[in-house]
């Protein structure tokens, strides 16, 4: 048994269509089963297939979780939507725990809110790709902000998560 596993390397074609922006680097990568390539780097998580790049920053992560059975990662956006990203075998755990901690390192502070009905959100106050806190209301699309004793509660925690980190109302 070899003490050290190769990881997949980035096929330089797709290395130079990332088009890394100043400060950016890759830090993981992971092939996918369709041909097209996960890449993890400081600010974002590109999937990058033979004529495109889709970039998404952290802060578009919600959450993702690797299925071991099947070596598919399913990412989470913020906007309610999953992708699943079927993996090949080489390199799927280290991938993975490098997407964790790029979503954790995004999060600075969270408050879960339990809603009349028993729904919850999260609030969340997150770093973007330059560095700026955004607080971020995550739901699971089912709350209605629209109704008075829900958006109380949503925009009561938002100032909770903000002044914890010394932001402006």
């Amino acid at each position: 048994m070899p003490l050290f596993s190769r990881r997949p390397s980035l096929p330089a074609p797709v290395r130079a269509q990332l088009a890394l922006p100043p400060g950016d680097r890759i830090l993981a990568v992971v092939e996918l089963a369709d041909g097209r390539w996960a890449v993890a780097t400081r600010r974002a998580l590109c999937l990058a297939g033979p004529d495109a790049v889709q970039r998404r920053p952290w802060i578009d992560v919600d959450r993702a979780q690797l299925t071991v059975e099947t070596s598919t990662i399913t990412v989470h956006w913020v906007d309610g939507t999953t992708e699943d990203l079927p993996l090949t075998e080489r390199g799927a755990p280290a991938f993975a725990q490098t997407l964790r901690e790029r979503v954790q390192s995004s999060v600075v502070h969270s408050e879960t809110v339990v809603l009349p009905g028993g729904a919850t959100v999260r609030v969340a106050l997150r770093r973007d790709e330059q560095g700026d806190l955004v607080s971020q209301v995550i739901g699971d699309g089912s709350v209605d902000l629209s109704q008075p004793r829900v958006g109380a509660l949503v925009d009561a925690a938002e100032l909770r998560v903000r002044r914890a980190a010394g932001l402006p109302d």
